[in-house]
């Protein structure tokens, strides 16, 4: 008998589910699109972690590195014998400027010395192309693969490059990438640059010839035993080559490519977490809400049920089955799309990112966390409503669901002076009288709308970094790095040339700021007290007076050194004779792109104790004679790298903008999508609940529009009231995404203009619209006879 039973409702539910497919479909719609974004961050982090893991093991990637001015080989044995030290290269490194055929703007490169027997201990390479360097052939070089695809370099291909004052022709034997260089960023420069700035390695005795550094070495990198303390083995560095121009070891954590990478993984860990979090618990919010009208509309079918002997327990499994084969349905699709996306979003950080190939990775764990945690929450979310429908009993189930209060309501008071249409106070009547529902609904609305405006202020976001970054606070059109630092004086043969309109100088040291147990290294850069070319600004964008004396520190920069104005710090200089200062903190400044320390330029040389030197020049030029500025630039032998604000602004788009964006892209598309399920089964749900109160008007004599409006005024109602509502909860969302999501590298602002509103509005009422007609049409085909037909 059990088993009969079972075989009806199996089969009822079958027929059920074909009956509201339309809805059904709705539902796992929302389902889906939180479980799409979920896989798609987690996917892409995991993945691109996974990949680095593998990249950093496999070619045996540094845990220390070092820079000094010349140390004679024979140290390596001595280095080699320091505890803990595992695996050690000693190098040689330079810089040079490149000549590339058809390109006619200022290339420079960073030159890294191989040793002959061709790949290094540490650092390997990764050849895509080619060969490495012959050791007895001085002209072949291997390029970074970014550079080459930049400028669609194959072997075979020649460059002229000069290195230490000399021109020389290089030819390509080989093309490869490093997890050194994942991350390639010129001198001066904040963002990568791979038209014009590259990494290039020739074989030790041709680079050390050209350096003047035969039997020397100026860079170390070297990996250290497993659980061995790094911090010791980088105090022993230090004290052995601090004499040879150490700038300070420093650890992996340091490099500038690795920090930038783990901070952009960071970044995607979080976005992990904070948007599949608010998708999620807005889609089971949601499904709450649904699939609870849902069961509700079904109060007569519980009674017939009931009325043939089945169990509270039989009924409640029942409508259990419904809402995890809604689930189910949500979970397939979802986990469809966001694998796909997922690889799909994966290959577009792989042009970004640089690794030789991308190890997609699918934790079968995760699948089945997120299949119980979708399905455990969706049952919870319709458990309410089951149990409530179980517990009915048969006489009561029998009997619509009548209205909460027959008086008159205080919203129907406050608007009596209103002369509503007699279906205009039917919408309003049915709403205030039902005010639990009525809350619900416009929440689900608001949450709906809230998605979409989280997954669209980044555009306005981005335009704002944008504008801040290379209109407000850099104003010049060519940055100029010198080898070494020169007299100000310099400047005014500079601004002498012909198509330079202006120029102004500025000094960049590295340093080590400490606060305590917290330390940070970057820039410090002092900029002329009058200066035209470059800013700083505060939190609302206007510019800040440099101090007379004193640091001006970036807030996320303030934020980790825990320090505000008032404040000392300790600044360790790495250049030069390496002198430790300390410094008040004079006031707080508020950047989107990088984080820096900025200082008075002589108060800053004053504190070097040196004259008035600059090691790098703004220029303004004329735009018709920027070529032979170029030109006399990449003859000047002094110069070491030139970054134009246009390249800059291209590379933020072609690098920064492009995958974030993408990424935002699809967070609004699945945002409109669960936005579309919302109102889809608002409305018809709504249909459902009301047929029979709808059919009897027509009886009454009401004709389809007025029928119509009752029911859709509903929803508009519901869409003017949750709509304003959305828009509050989208700015506290993308509060919480914004704080969440800082890194070194960029700070996205809280942006919400009245375009990104509208847009999210306009998606939200084109839902409403499609659903409406949809709904529409339904009310055409009303049975008339059926639906008033005496419930038996």
């Amino acid at each position: 008998m059990f088993g009969l039973r079972g075989s009806v409702l199996h089969t009822k539910l079958k027929r059920e589910l074909w009956q509201i497919r339309g809805q059904v479909l709705a539902i796992a719609l929302v389902i889906a699109g939180g479980i799409a974004v979920c896989l798609l961050s987690v996917v892409n982090y995991t993945s691109l972690d996974a990949t680095r893991q593998q990249y950093y093991q496999e070619q045996q990637f540094a845990d220390v590195f070092v820079s000094l001015k010349r140390a004679p080989r024979h140290l390596e044995q001595q280095i080699g014998q320091i505890p803990g030290v595992r695996e050690l290269s000693a190098r040689v490194e330079g810089a040079a400027k490149l000549e590339v055929s058809g390109f006619t703007d200022p290339v420079s490169a960073r030159l890294v010395s191989l040793p002959p027997t061709g790949q290094p201990a540490v650092n390997r390479l990764h050849l895509r192309q080619g060969r490495l360097p012959d050791p007895g052939r001085h002209q072949e070089t291997v390029i970074i693969g970014s550079f080459a695809d930049a400028h669609d370099l194959q072997p075979g291909d020649t460059l002229s490059a000069v290195i230490n004052g000399r021109k020389q022709t290089l030819t390509v034997v080989g093309i490869a990438e490093s997890p050194e260089f994942i991350y390639v960023i010129p001198p001066g420069g904040m963002l990568p640059d791979y038209q014009r700035y590259g990494v290039l390695w020739l074989s030790r005795e041709a680079l050390a010839s050209a350096m003047d550094l035969r039997g020397a070495f100026n860079s170390l990198v070297l990996q250290t035993t497993p659980d061995y303390p790094v911090a010791d083995v980088i105090d022993r560095l230090d004290r052995l080559l601090g004499r040879y121009g150490s700038t300070g070891a420093y650890a992996r954590e340091d490099q500038f490519s690795h920090r930038f990478l783990s901070d952009e993984l960071e970044q995607l860990k979080v976005m992990a977490i904070i948007f599949p979090t608010i998708f999620m618990g807005v889609a089971m919010f949601l499904l709450n809400v649904v699939i609870g009208r849902l069961i509700s509309t079904q109060r007569d079918i519980v009674a017939v049920l009931k009325a043939f002997g089945y169990s509270n327990r039989q009924i409640a499994w029942h409508y259990s089955q419904l809402v995890l084969t809604i689930a189910t349905i949500g979970l397939l699709i979802g986990t469809g799309i966001g694998l796909w996306l997922g690889r799909a979003l994966g290959e577009l950080y792989m042009d970004y990112y640089r690794f030789p190939a991308l190890l997609f990775r699918i934790n079968p764990l995760w699948l089945v966390l997120l299949a119980i945690l979708s399905l455990s929450v969706a049952w919870l979310g319709g458990w309410r409503a089951i149990r409530r429908a179980a517990a009915l009993p048969p006489a009561e189930a029998m009997q619509p669901e009548g209205p909460a209060r027959y008086n008159v309501s205080r919203i129907e008071r406050l608007l009596s002076r209103v002369r509503f249409r007699q279906p205009s106070r039917m919408i309003v009547r049915q709403l205030a009288r039902r005010p639990g529902r009525t809350a619900l609904s416009i929440a689900g609305i608001a949450m709906a709308t809230a998605i979409v405006v989280v997954g669209n202020f980044q555009f306005s976001s981005v335009e704002l970094m944008v504008h801040t970054q290379f209109a407000r606070v850099q104003k010049q059109d060519l940055t100029v790095t010198l080898t070494d630092p020169v007299n100000q004086s310099a400047l005014y043969s500079m601004a002498r040339q012909p198509g330079v309109l202006y120029t102004e100088g500025r000094r960049s040291v590295a340093v080590e700021l400490v606060s305590g147990h917290r330390t940070w290294r970057t820039a410090l850069t002092g900029l002329p007290e009058n200066a035209r070319l470059q800013f700083v600004v505060d939190s609302n964008l206007n510019n800040v007076a440099i101090p007379a004396s004193g640091l001006l520190l970036t807030d996320f920069l303030a934020r980790r050194l825990n320090v505000s104005p008032g404040d000392s710090l300790q600044v360790q200089v790495l250049e030069q004779h390496r002198p430790t200062l300390t410094l008040p903190v004079a006031g707080v400044t508020s950047e989107f792109l990088g984080v820096g320390a900025y200082m008075n330029l002589e108060a800053m040389n004053r504190a070097l104790r040196e004259g008035p030197v600059v090691n790098q020049v703004l220029l303004n030029l004329q735009p018709e004679m920027s070529d032979s500025v170029y030109q006399r630039l990449q003859d000047t032998p002094r110069v070491m790298a030139t970054n134009q604000r246009r390249a800059m602004l291209d590379s933020f788009f072609d690098t920064l903008a492009k995958t974030f964006l993408t990424y935002t892209f699809i967070i609004s598309l699945l945002g409109g999508i669960i936005a579309f399920g919302v109102i889809y089964n608002t409305a018809r749900i709504s249909l459902a609940e009301r047929a029979r109160d709808l059919a009897s008007l027509r009886v009454l004599g009401y004709n389809q529009p007025e029928v119509a409006h009752i029911l859709l005024g509903e929803l508009a109602l519901l869409l003017v009231l949750g709509i304003p509502l959305g828009w509050a909860f989208g700015a506290g969302l993308g509060q919480l995404v914004v704080t969440a999501m800082q890194t070194e590298l960029y700070r996205v602002p809280l942006i919400i203009t009245g375009q990104t509103l509208a847009l999210a509005a306009c998606v939200v009422i084109a839902s409403a619209l499609v659903s409406g007609f949809i709904t529409w049409l339904r009310l055409r085909k009303l049975d008339l006879v059926a639906v008033l037909k005496t419930r038996e």
